[in-house]
């Protein structure tokens, strides 16, 4: 089929695009690139085919103003002035939030985006910003299709008692439950496991997504079979500005104590918490490894006891690890995070190899480790790409 598709992946103060032939199998993006600091000091990047940055033209003008739907509405255009005569066919989002309803990729009309709407109090940091890209592309060009992917949908392989909280039915058959997100980079890396562990792949594997947003997926036959975050993106792991798992007792306190409502309780754990809220200083996990104030050291030292408490106890689910995976930014580039988190779970016999960890080698345990451990890049716009070709067909 002759054509494109285009991937959006519209973050809290970012865009991430990539542009894929329609046609084959070819993963390598046609364009690709991702405008940061939104809200702030919005910077525009852009990669051809050939990894050469395209020329930024315009883009070095970003006023600081611009909403997402303003910068996808001067995107838009520009890439279909990059694509020239090759027809932009599909637009496939990323989804944080796809609820009980969406198990697999959806083609979007007026009522699954209704019904996605319904879910933005449950993900505010992700899917406001995920309908304004939809509906920026909508208004762009009326007729052009466009799916959603979720987050959420690689982990509905889960068993009841998974998803389920200890609360009344009614609430649970109401649908709050565990749905788990990060869904599109466990899926990726579940996909390319075969390459690097054979037929261990298939055994028990836990993935820990450690970026901005972090959590961590233990998985059997390359399927999730439970994960740290729940009903919201807040769960589990201590993140750049979120709490995580947090005694629900604290949010009564802070209600009934210190008289705060939702709208201030929502800000203090999606916007003042984690990273940023421990060590004062920043959200920036490279800022903090760079620091020496003892505040830095510290909230590094809790996301490194957070994370290796959680992902053990994750390992009765799968009843043993067969192998273990350290994915996106902070999993993919920090040393210092993942020799800390493996040397607090020596007691399974891990071990690292210090060379290959300092240079982020694919495999970085030791011969002698009785759990191989990897460091895979994630790559959710292929398995958006993947699910437009696949919808398209």
């Amino acid at each position: 089929m002759s054509g494109a598709i285009l991937t959006l992946n519209a973050g809290s103060s970012s865009l991430k695009f990539a542009v894929f032939s329609a046609a084959g199998s070819d993963d390598t993006p046609m364009i690709s690139g991702k405008i940061a600091g939104i809200g702030d000091r919005p910077v525009f990047s852009a990669q051809g085919a050939d990894r050469k940055a395209l020329e930024a033209g315009t883009w070095q003008e970003l006023d600081t103003s611009l909403s997402h739907d303003a910068i996808i509405a001067r995107l838009l255009p520009w890439l279909a002035q990059q694509l020239g005569a090759t027809p932009l066919l599909m637009v496939g989002h990323r989804v944080v939030h796809g609820g009980q309803s969406y198990a697999n990729p959806v083609l979007i009309d007026d009522a699954v985006l209704a019904s996605l709407e319904a879910l933005a109090p449950l993900a505010p940091l992700h899917q406001p910003h995920n309908l304004a890209a939809i509906r920026a592309v909508a208004k762009w060009q009326p007729d052009l299709a466009q799916i959603a992917c979720f987050d959420t949908s690689f982990h509905r392989s889960q068993d009841r008692l998974a998803q389920m909280f200890a609360l009344p039915r009614a609430l649970s058959d109401e649908g709050i439950l565990r749905y788990g997100f990060h869904g599109l980079s466990y899926d990726y890396i579940a996909s390319a496991l075969p390459e690097y562990l054979g037929k261990t792949a298939k055994g028990r594997v836990i993935v820990a997504h450690l970026g901005n947003g972090a959590s961590i997926c233990a998985m059997k036959g390359g399927k999730s079979v439970a994960t740290s975050m729940g009903f919201t993106a807040l769960d589990g792991l201590m993140m750049g500005r979120r709490c995580g798992s947090l005694d629900p007792g604290v949010l009564l306190y802070l209600m009934q104590s210190k008289g705060m409502d939702a709208t201030q309780i929502e800000t203090l754990l999606y916007r003042q918490s984690g990273l940023l809220g421990v060590s004062g200083i920043s959200n920036n996990m490279q800022v903090l490894q760079d620091s020496d104030d003892p505040h830095a050291r510290e909230a590094i030292d809790l996301f490194c006891y957070r994370a290796a408490s959680i992902l053990a106890g994750l390992i009765p689910a799968i009843g043993g690890l067969d192998a273990l995976v350290f994915t996106a930014g902070i999993g993919e580039k920090s040393a210092l995070i993942r020799q800390q988190i493996c040397d607090q779970l020596a007691w399974l016999g891990i071990s690292l190899q210090t060379e290959a960890n300092g240079r982020n080698a694919i495999r970085i345990s030791t011969p002698q480790s009785k759990v191989p451990v990897l460091v895979l890049p994630t790559n959710e716009e292929i398995v958006v790409a993947k699910a437009c070709r696949k919808m398209l067909a």
